[in-house]
């Protein structure tokens, strides 16, 4: 026993700093100590921090220690000469103070009665279990935890120890150990008589198995829109997909996602995607290559930022730290992310880079010839706009943010996204030629083949064939990947299937050397830098003098009957690189050579044609029959392509089963058609006349636009010249 001397204690905290001690020789010494007490001024009771201990301060002059769990008291009293006036614990439990009317303060160590206690009651867990929910209240998780382990050690068939355990691992945030003790606590109430107790064990093994079966499908949904693989901007790591949902496993999110969705109220789907949404959503870089780029072999099995920062390994670092510092756990590169030795991931990447782009939370334009502190203009001046991959790049995600050569972001624009900078955006319509809407919300379909082919007549790539795949995800096709092809190739197939898929020859509307894939295609996208032409609208007026004109040369039958002939022409379709394409056939009358206006580099044709007006065509082929030594007699057919458009049809690329159109073949697609024989083609116009009419055509021909009218004079038109025996005569435009 400690006895202290002080005055009359008072209500407060109470430092003892001298104290003396009896020992048992009869001497006394002075120890000092330090020891901060909350008094209690009144003789009755105070309770222990963990709830084990009551202590009373009694009128017979002494103060008693019980246990709340036997509600027996603990050894002999301690002992006052006068009435206690006042008690108190220290907050570790280990000295108990009490103080009386003669001024007297004893400080009694109580850690050893506590012991005693605990040992007397050590062999009933409901003395630990006791303590453990105290613990619980006090917030002091791992001691809670580690009565639980006691209570269950003790009665490893009652519930009651794994429920505490599991309310003590939830406390310490460590949910996955919490749902399995929950489990447990739940099996250990398989036999328990009470109706409600197994309602509610049901319930929630029901929660659980739900749960699991729900949440690796919302994963695999997440991902599936996702690159192939990403850098994990934390550990600086590049991880498959396997590796990014065993990482997500592990992360405190998803055990606390699942914790709190078995625990707490109804079951939520959309919860779960929604946090599976933020944690899985990535950062997409475009940028320009430049030699050297860190490819997959440079870094696999390496942390990034462990790397020499040197070359464009600066460029993935920062990239890196930049999509960190946003909030993003996970970003991709096209240098270092892909495969280029897997041809089956090469070809997967290539036609899933749209989409991968479209479904990022974020897309950073890195512009590595933009100097810091750029203004106006800079942007719109980068190679990045000159660039194949880039236009895709930037039409797909829906938020992009621009970056200087120092990783500044341009113009100092610190909005949240680009593409609704006002400024910046007006920049890069004057530079791209791409309207502002598409630039801001692009949509890929195969529609306006046209405009979208002309936005990448300008560009460039490194491999002559990314010109045709880097569109692919613009048009939304999926076609093989085939490098080594060539460029012709790659551009024809893609053009066949716009062509096959939308039913719209728009996409033959081009000026320049025709494709060794198909003579009606071009041989590359340059060829789309001219403006399409644009039919004349014709007015109200015009339109009512037309249709009376007709009605006085055409009956009501033979224009139904023509209109029905129109409607059923088949849509333009290929087989085997050859076209079929339905055409209005006009044969000719007459072609005069012109004397060489262009030298031997171009000749110049004057053309009559039965049904249309006299028009002139130059091209650099010359045709055979002005051949030296070869003055044979052809027909000649002037051809214009047919399209439902003109009459005003729906769009053949909406109808619900366009992607299943069987073949068309010889006999029930080509319509026949009459001329007169023998048109002649000479130096000099004899004249002969013929006959216009309808032909399928399945030979190579090569369109080009012409500033010709039909015979009504409501169009200029398309044309093409199909020599009678299917021998071409490829006609090109010049400016």
């Amino acid at each position: 026993m400690f006895e202290v001397l002080c005055g009359r204690p008072t209500a407060g905290n109470l430092s003892l700093d001298q104290t003396t001690k009896q020992s048992s020789s009869g001497t006394r010494r002075t120890d000092t100590r330090s020891v901060n007490l909350a008094l209690v001024t009144l003789p009755t009771f105070i309770v222990s921090f963990d709830g084990s201990l009551i202590t009373t301060a009694s009128k017979d002059k002494t103060v008693r220690l019980w246990s709340t769990e036997s509600h027996q008291q603990i050894r002999q009293p301690l002992k006052h000469t006068a009435l206690v006036f006042c008690i108190a614990l220290s907050p570790n439990g280990e000295f108990l103070v009490s103080g009386d009317r003669d001024g007297k303060v004893r400080l009694w160590p109580v850690k050893n009665t506590l012991s005693a206690a605990i040992q007397l009651y050590s062999s009933s867990d409901s003395y630990f279990a006791h303590r453990s929910k105290v613990k619980l209240g006090q917030n002091l998780y791992l001691e809670a935890l580690s009565d639980a382990e006691k209570v269950i050690g003790l009665n490893p068939s009652s519930h009651l120890g794994y429920e505490l355990k599991h309310a003590a691992l939830q406390g310490a945030q460590r949910y996955d150990d919490a749902i399995a003790a929950f489990k447990i606590m739940l099996s250990k109430l398989d036999n328990d008589p009470d109706t409600q107790m197994q309602k509610l064990r049901q319930h929630y093994f029901s929660r659980i198995e739900l749960l699991e079966g729900a949440v690796r499908p919302a994963i695999q949904a997440q991902l599936e829109n996702a690159p192939l693989r990403l850098i994990n901007t934390s550990t600086g790591r590049i991880c498959n997909r396997d590796a990014q949902v065993n990482a997500f496993m592990e992360t405190t999110e998803y055990k606390e996602l699942l914790y709190s969705s078995v625990m707490h109220g109804p079951f939520q789907i959309e919860h779960i995607r929604e946090a599976l949404a933020y944690y899985f959503s990535w950062v997409m870089l475009s940028h320009r290559w430049e030699t050297k780029e860190p490819l997959l072999h440079d870094i696999q099995d390496k942390v990034i930022y462990d790397l020499d920062p040197i070359g464009t390994t600066v460029k993935l670092q920062k990239f890196c730290k930049v999509a960190r510092n946003a909030g993003y756990r996970l970003a991709w590169s096209d240098t270092c992310c892909i495969d280029q030795n897997n041809n089956v991931e090469l070809q997967e990447s290539v036609n899933s880079m749209f989409v991968w782009y479209h479904y990022s939370a974020l897309t950073i334009i890195y512009l590595s010839d933009t100097p810091p502190l750029s203004e106006s203009g800079a942007l719109a001046n980068s190679v990045w706009n000159t660039r194949g991959w880039t236009v895709q790049e930037f039409l797909a995600p829906t938020i992009v943010l621009f970056y200087q050569s120092d990783w500044t972001l341009c113009l100092d624009d610190r909005s949240r996204n680009h593409k609704e900078s006002v400024s910046i955006m007006q920049e890069l319509e004057a530079a791209t030629g791409i309207n502002a809407r598409a630039l801001v919300a692009f949509r890929p379909a195969i529609g306006d083949a046209r405009e979208k082919l002309q936005w990448a007549s300008t560009r460039v790539t490194t491999l002559q064939e990314d010109i045709a795949y880097s569109l692919f995800g613009i048009f939304g096709v999926h076609l093989p990947v085939i490098y080594g092809e060539k460029r012709h190739n790659a551009l024809g197939r893609l053009l066949q299937e716009i062509i096959a898929h939308s039913g719209d020859i728009i996409a033959l509307d081009w000026v320049g050397q025709s494709s060794n894939f198909n003579s009606c295609l071009p041989a590359d996208i340059s060829s789309y830098k001219t403006l399409p032409y644009t039919l004349p609208s014709l007015s109200e007026d015009g339109m009512q003098t037309l249709v009376s004109m007709l009605r006085n040369t055409v009956t009501v039958k033979s224009a139904s009957k023509l209109y029905t002939l129109f409607e059923n022409l088949s849509v333009p379709h290929f087989a085997n690189a050859r076209l079929q394409l339905p055409c209005i056939a006009f044969p000719l009358t007459e072609v005069t050579r012109r004397p060489g206006q262009y030298g031997d580099r171009c000749f110049t044709y004057d053309v009559k044609a039965d049904g249309l007006h006299d028009l002139s065509i130059t091209t650099e082929d010359q045709l055979v029959q002005f051949w030296p030594g070869r003055p044979v007699q052809r027909t000649v057919l002037l051809i214009r392509p047919w399209t439902c458009y003109l009459l005003e049809l729906p769009d053949f690329a909406e109808l619900p089963d366009f992607a299943e159109l069987p073949d068309i073949d010889d006999e029930s697609s080509v319509e026949d058609y009459w001329s007169a024989p023998g048109s002649p083609l000479h130096d000099s116009p004899p004249g002969s006349p013929g006959k216009q009419g309808l032909v399928d055509s399945e030979s190579s021909v090569s369109v080009t636009r012409k500033g010709s009218e039909d015979a009504a004079g409501l169009t200029k038109t398309n044309s093409c010249a199909l020599e009678r025996k299917e021998r071409n005569v490829n006609f090109a435009e010049h400016s």
